[in-house]
């Protein structure tokens, strides 16, 4: 069954931008999370799956940290978008692979927790030199 409207715009504004949710839920935690943070995968890291499963890896590779806020995560109705272009450090060597999914989560590095993921349009092809990067036209809709 799918949620109201108005609760997924509020539920996605509490994840991406730290906004509260009057009378159910709040981001004043003990230490809530500041960033969210942004990972590429070779394939499908599935609902399953961590931070870790099928990530990308190539010399100088890390994950990318955004800001939990309305100025990095644009949050309209049932979708959440970039509000900028995302970069990822630069490969600077290691074979040629190619990014084919993305996925937002909670930790910097190791077995953090898949928030969201999705299929990345077009693939990233990373070789040596290549600076892969998340457009801000991509999309996560929540049913």
């Amino acid at each position: 069954m799918p949620k109201g409207l108005t609760f997924t715009n509020d539920f996605l504004k509490l994840f991406f931008n730290g906004g509260a949710i009057a009378n159910l839920a709040d981001n004043a935690a003990a230490s809530p999370l500041t960033g969210l943070f942004l990972a590429l995968h070779t394939a499908d890291p599935g609902s399953s799956g961590n931070q870790t499963t099928n990530e990308i890896s190539y010399t100088s590779y890390a994950r990318a940290s955004v800001a939990r806020t309305s100025a990095a995560f644009l949050v309209s109705g049932r979708t959440v978008s970039l509000a900028a272009l995302q970069a990822f450090p630069a490969s600077t060597g290691g074979a040629t692979t190619t990014a084919a999914f993305f996925s937002v989560g909670t930790n910097l590095s190791g077995t953090g927790k898949i928030l969201y993921s999705g299929t990345l349009s077009p693939l990233i092809a990373v070789s040596n030199g290549v600076t892969p990067q998340i457009n801000s036209g991509t999309i996560i809709t929540e049913d």
